[in-house]
């Protein structure tokens, strides 16, 4: 094969790999509010 043909193919296999790969994931944080612990009244 010429080194033409061959570097059309070695570009389309880059291509179709580039093509499969997943897509990053984005992190996310999740931020809980912060509650005060009930106090108690001494009723019951």
């Amino acid at each position: 094969m010429s080194n033409i043909i061959k570097g059309i193919m070695a570009v389309g296999f880059l291509v179709a790999v580039a093509a499969c790969q997943q897509a990053p994931e984005d992190d996310y944080v999740v931020v809980e509010p912060i509650t005060a612990e009930p106090v108690s009244s001494g009723k019951y």
